[in-house]
This record gives C-alpha cells, structure tokens and sequence, in this order.
C-alpha cells in the first residue's frame, strides 16, 4: 500500500519537506497544497522585486515539482475548502507549511489611521501579491516611517527608494512602480528601538542602501559605536561589517541625493499623529542599561504621513491547531504538533532565518514525519480530489500553474522577466 502525505503551503519550507520526503522514498506520495493558484510562497510574493537572484530559488522547487509522486493542489485553502481533520482522514500525515503572514501590531495610539501599513500589506502590494494588489496605499509625504530593523524593513525602504531604471530588470507591477514615482514623499526613515548592535538586517541588505541612485542613506555618526564586543566570533565579525557600513553612511551629506534614507537607532515609536490621516510619528528616545532597553524620558516628533511597521509576524489561526502562546508559530515539539500533525518553516519557529534556512530545518522535520510514517490504507490526492470535486471547488495543478507562468513572461519584454498577474480571476482564467 503507498503511503500519503499533504504539505500545506507551497513556499520554501513546503518544497524542501517535499523534496526531502521524496528523497527518502520515492514512493511516498506527496500532495502541496495552497490557497493560492501559484506556488512558492514568498518566494514569489514576499521577496523584494529587485532580488530576482534570490527568488531563483524557484527552480529547485520547480524540480521537486516535476517529480512523479507529487501533485500540486493550487487554489485549495484550508479552513475554506477543506479542513485541518479532513486532510487527517484522507492522509497518512499532515504538515504545514503556512508561515505566519498576520502583520504584527504595533500597539500604540493612532496605528489605525488610514496610512498606516503592514510590512506584510506593502510588500505584498509591490509584489503583485492577489490580496493586496488593489491596497493602493496613499504613501504620502513629506516623510514616510518604516518601523524595523531587521532585512525586510530594509526592503520596504529600498523599494520605495528605487527609481524606474533601477527596477527595470524586476518584476514589480507597473502600478506600484508609478505609485512610487508619482509619490511627492523626500525623506523615509527606518527606526530601531535598539542600537546598530542589536539590529537583525544582514551585511549585503545594509550595504544595497548606500548603492541606490536618486537616495542617500544618512547615519548620525553619534549612533555609531567605536567598537563592539560581541562573545560569538562568527557575530562579532558580521557586526564590525555592519559598523563599518554605517560609519560610511555617517559620511553622506543629506544633499548629496535628491531623497534621504535616515537611518535612526535608539528610537521608539509611541503615538502616531493625525485625525483623517497620518501627519506625524512621536519616537521616544531610547537607550541599553545593563542589556535592557529603557526610554529616556525624552522624544521627539517626525513628520510623516504615512507608517510601515516591519516589526514581524503572527500566526493565523486554523481549526483545532494551537498557536503558541506568543503567537509566532503553533504549539509544537521539534516540529511535531499532534499525531501525524507536524509543522515546518515560519509556521514551526516563528519567522526568523532566510530561505536556507529551511533546507536543514524541513529536512530535519521530513525525517521525523517518515519514521513515523505507517500505511493507514488512506485515499491520499485521489481522496482529496474527489472531495473537492463534491464542493465545487476549482483546483489549479501545476500545469495550471505552468499556462499562468507563460502567460507572465510571454508579457514581459527584456530586461523584465515577467509581467505578473495580479487579481485571483484573471490568475484562474489564465490557469484554465
């Protein structure tokens, strides 16, 4: 009898269970499944446009794709078309690979104004992302404030500091690069509660800032240690990098580019200004006493009008699986959350590491999930198939998912490497 497994989530953590699974046995049948008609997850959506490097990524996933023992279930989302219990009844384990994609909130006054953003609202907006192609957000000026200091605050600012050319070779829709364009905003600020050593960005993140050509990253040279002094050898290195890089930025004149990136640490938001709209950012400023972070007493206002708060992610519930207390992840022990109920990824750990990551902690998991793995004489695809037949609901395979993929790039001319579509309609008419 072959056994069955149901990834939920086509993203890196997914493909790489997937792979790894097949690797351990050929013959384990492993359906993916996702909400979406395309796959790949941030790969595709959440990955900075002008990082078509690292999205490339999708042709190891393309390659797990092709394999013979898995299938591709796009357009199927649990909770709506199928259940967490019904996937258990009709395979012989489950795991999920659903990230956690609900913006953090920030919790101060004012953060409902309209202007006000989510990291995850905004990038998925630039990157044509079906849910938020229509956000339209207002990305009014003079000032906009991006709330992080980790790698995907520095995306948000650095899209939003591109000019045309400089996206030419990306695969940002053409109405969020005219948004960005058309936008009278001058100054865009990135605040860290904390200082430059206990930011999460990445050394080659930090450095693309000072490579941007109509937008000077500004540093105040105050806020740069003379030295650091972390006990991790591998830390300390990368964070004399990252010094050394923001030093340089203490260097550059606010004139030297027509808009300016500052780059504030020490720096806590406490109250967003407005009535209608966003017309100011309160910041209280911050220091480190012995390792903890107090406020000062004292602050300072920014005018800005709009906010993106970067400040990660929270779990989105599904039916009868606990979400850790902290909400970053489900409950779950080394990935495993109840029998033949397991976890990977963002939905596992939280949202921290990169795209590699993935690789060693999926595989881990998909080694856990095999030893455990019994024949329970279940339907697997045939079963979830007939069943979504029933409901009526339209599934998208990865042929589907292959006419929409050529549609895209046969839209595109060069440099562009495709044109996406961006509504959920024209995606299923395009994967017909």
């Amino acid at each position: 009898m072959t056994r069955h497994v149901a990834i939920v989530g086509s993203g890196p953590a997914g493909f790489y269970c997937a792979e790894a699974l097949c690797k351990k046995d050929p013959e384990v049948r492993v359906d993916i499944i996702d909400r979406l008609p395309t796959p790949y997850g941030l790969v595709r959506s959440g990955v900075a446009p002008d990082h078509q490097g690292t999205k490339n990524v999708w042709r190891v996933f393309d390659r797990t794709a092709m394999r013979d023992n898995v299938r591709y279930f796009g357009n199927v989302e649990v909770d709506r078309d199928v259940s967490v219990a019904e996937l258990l009844e009709r395979y012989d384990a489950v795991v999920l690979a659903v990230g956690v994609t609900e913006d953090r909130p920030l919790g101060i006054e004012g953060e409902n104004l309209p202007g006000v953003y989510g990291s995850r609202q905004l990038s998925g907006w630039y990157n044509g992302h079906p849910d938020f192609s229509d956000l339209d957000p207002e990305l009014r000026g003079p000032g906009i404030a991006v709330i992080g200091n980790g790698n995907v605050a520095i995306d948000v600012v650095r899209v939003l500091s591109r000019e045309r050319d400089e996206m030419v070779k990306t695969d940002i829709p053409d109405y969020a690069m005219r948004k960005i364009e058309s936008s009278e905003y001058t100054d865009i600020y990135m605040l860290g509660r904390r200082g430059p050593a206990q930011a999460s960005f990445t050394t080659a993140e930090l450095r693309e800032l000072g490579e941007m050509t109509r937008t000077v990253a500004i540093v105040d040279p105050a806020q740069v240690p003379d030295e650091v002094h972390i006990d991790d050898p591998k830390q300390q290195k990368k964070m004399e990098k990252i010094v050394e890089t923001l030093r340089s930025y203490s260097l550059d004149r606010p004139d030297d580019k027509p808009q300016r990136l500052h780059m504030r640490f020490f720096a806590a938001p406490v109250r967003i200004l407005g009535e209608d709209h966003v017309t100011g950012l309160e910041v209280a400023v911050t220091e480190l006493v012995d390792g903890r972070l107090k406020e000062t007493g004292e602050t300072y206002v920014i005018e800005v009008g709009t906010v993106v708060t970067a400040i990660g992610y929270l779990a989105k519930p599904l039916e009868g699986v606990p979400v850790a207390t902290w909400g970053t992840c489900f409950e779950n022990d080394a990935g495993k959350i109840a029998d033949r109920l397991y976890a990977v990824g963002w939905a596992k750990r939280g949202p921290s590491g990169v795209i590699a990551t993935n690789r060693g902690d999926s595989g881990d998991v998909a080694a856990k999930v095999y030893d455990e793995l019994e024949d329970g004489g279940r339907a697997g695809g045939d079963g979830l198939a007939a069943l979504l037949r029933e409901r009526g609901v339209r599934v998208v395979d990865y042929a589907g998912w292959g006419k929409i993929d050529e549609r895209e790039r046969g839209a595109a001319t060069e440099p562009t490497p495709r044109v996406k579509i961006t509504s959920m309609a024209d995606l299923l008419a395009a994967g017909e």
